[in-house]
């Protein structure tokens, strides 16, 4: 990836993290954590990899996202406010009584929303369906999916990855964001679902591990997954729960938690730091 395109990328990555932020503050609650922890594989997917049309959300041959682990809507909805699909000033109403962004994602109110989700376990399953209908019709969209590292501890989860393996659904990605806390702790106090990648190589998926805030490596993977010909796809990134906001870094209260006035200042300040870097 070239140098200028990689700014361009990590600017709009740090503009979908303050807006995640200033929605998750503005509605007083909210899951930041894991919204911050995607937000780099948000931006490729919508800024770079995905074909979309902001101005045909609902076109035949789009390709489509499942955000299965729905609490992090934030990032989902950042990254579409940015994207063009509706106004930044949507974000500031989020959760509110008959808003069009709600706590967890929902298609039939919200333009770019291809699945609803927020039950932990469900949107892989859903987007094999998505992949499987677009396999028999003859379809040239491709399907992803993006999967908490918690939440894959859900038998569900399973289950849609032995189908995706078995029915060769090579038009499906999911990327587990793997950064190793959830709403209890780590993962591996929970219920330790490791190791991830071996887990699903073992039901006929081909398996890429990237650090998830690295463009040069995200990008790399999803051009890989677009070359693999016989099997499903599995990324598999390390990230970081809360990334971009030290005092939110790596810190398992900010799982689903909204930030008072003096933090959210301090938030936005060091993301608008951080922005002027990346521009200068």
């Amino acid at each position: 990836m070239d140098q200028a395109t990689k700014k361009q990328l990590a600017a709009q990555a740090c503009k979908v993290r303050m807006g995640a932020v200033e929605a998750v503050y503005n509605a007083k609650s909210g899951h930041p954590g894991g919204s911050l922890s995607i937000a780099d594989t948000m931006t490729y997917l919508y800024f770079k990899e995905m074909n979309i049309d902001p101005k045909d959300p609902k076109k035949a041959d789009r390709d489509r996202l499942v955000l299965s682990k729905g609490h992090t809507a934030p990032a989902l909805y950042a990254t579409l406010s940015e994207r063009g699909y509706f106004p930044h000033e949507e974000l500031l109403k989020l959760r509110k009584p008959h808003a069009m962004l709600q706590g967890h994602p929902d298609m039939k109110g919200t333009p770019g929303v291809d699945m609803s989700s927020g039950s932990l376990g469900q949107g892989l399953s859903v987007a094999c369906g998505m992949a499987l209908s677009a396999k028999l019709s003859g379809e040239s969209y491709r399907v992803y999916a993006i999967c908490g590292d918690g939440e894959i501890q859900e038998g569900q989860i399973w289950e849609a990855a032995m189908f995706a393996g078995a029915k060769g659904l090579t038009n499906l990605t999911v990327v587990v964001d793997n950064n190793n806390l959830q709403i209890d702790g780590t993962v591996e106090e929970v219920c330790s679902p490791y190791p991830i990648g071996a887990k699903f190589a073992a039901f006929n998926w081909h398996v890429i591990e990237i650090d998830g805030h690295d463009f040069d490596q995200i990008e790399a993977a999803f051009k890989e997954a677009r070359e693999v010909t016989d099997k499903p796809v599995a990324i598999i990134q390390k990230s970081v729960k809360g990334k971009g906001v030290s005092f939110m870094e790596n810190n398992v209260s900010w799982h689903g938690a909204a930030p008072n006035a003096e933090q959210f200042e301090i938030a936005m300040n060091e993301l608008k730091a951080t922005l002027a870097e990346v521009e200068a």
